[in-house]
Formats: structure tokens, sequence, C-alpha cells
């Protein structure tokens, strides 16, 4: 038998055939093997991820089966930090600082979703953030450069010391291949 394959993704779908529920490291993907969750009859539908090109899947979004039928993504919750700030123009500050280090981040008006990590909480905490720990889908905004979101990694070969300040200047040796105004 041949494996399913599945080569587009769609937002608009109704009656999905099964669910698939993935972290969201596990939903940037391009091209893997993946088995659905088990369905009420216990059985599972195994498939080939095969897109054109790396991209987050979203919560809710559906894989469109080579025959016609659509697996829903569910996003698996996770240990985040939620974020907040005194109020909306601290939010901003914190965000500012937040996206300084490139660190994926959901987004909303009242608060800032991130992975849990004890340097970057410390730093939120000493510049007047109230920070919680959640267990919630993480659901990160979308990059600047190709939609895909962003990371602690860059297209370009060194590691990222996520607890250094640096300044747009990028005056520790690297090409980003795009400018920042």
């Amino acid at each position: 038998m041949n494996l399913l394959t599945v080569t587009s993704v769609t937002r608009t779908f109704e009656n999905p055939v099964a669910t698939i529920t993935l972290d969201e490291t596990a939903r940037h993907r391009r091209r893997m093997r993946m088995v659905s969750d088990r369905m009420e009859n216990g059985a599972t539908i195994a498939f080939l991820l095969d897109l054109p090109q790396a991209q987050l899947l979203r919560h809710g979004d559906g894989l469109v089966l080579d025959d016609g039928r659509v697996i829903e993504i569910r996003a698996e919750p996770e240990r985040l930090m939620e974020v907040r700030g005194r109020d909306a123009r601290h939010l901003l500050s914190l965000a500012w600082q937040i996206g300084n280090r490139h660190l994926a981040a959901e987004i909303s008006e009242t608060a800032i979703r991130l992975r849990t990590d004890h340097v970057i909480r410390d730093m939120l905490i000493g510049l007047g953030a109230s920070v919680e720990d959640i267990e919630a889908p993480f659901d990160p905004e979308g990059g600047a450069y190709g939609g895909a979101h962003a990371s602690n990694h860059h297209d370009h070969d060194h590691d990222h010391d996520r607890d250094h300040d640096h300044g747009h200047e990028h005056a520790h040796g690297h090409e980003h291949g795009h400018t920042h105004d």
C-alpha cells in the first residue's frame, strides 16, 4: 500500500477525518512522515507531509491528503512564560527587548508568550515585567522573511548566546542577508 501524501494546507474545510496534535517545533515542517492521533475506532492514518517549503502549521489548519480527506492540526500545550507589562507602553518596550534577542513570541494586546527560559525570565523581571508560568498551545508570530516564525536561529552559522546584549548593528561579525532599519 502506498503512503498517503499531503502537499497542501488549507484553512477552509469541514469534517476532518482525523486530527494530529503537535507542539510548535513539530509544527514547523516541510517534509516528514507523520501519524495522526488515534481516532474513535482506534485507527491512525500514516502519511507523508511533502510541502513545497517549510512552514509553521497553525492550530486549526487542515492537511489535505492526496485522496481529498483532511487531517486537522491541533496545537499541543507547552510550558511557556506569559509576560505582562505595567501598561501598554511597558509591554511594547518588553516586546522590543524580546525581539532584539530573536526569540519566537506569541503577542496579544495584553501579554507576550515565550518558551520557558530562566535567563530571559530574569531579564524580563529585572525590567519590571510580570512573568507567569503557563501551559498552553504556542502560536508565535510569523517572521518577516518568507513567513517562517522567528526563533533563536538564523540562516547563518554561529551560536546565538541568548543572554548577550546587542544592538542591531550586529558588531559580532556575521551577515544576516537582510538589513535592519
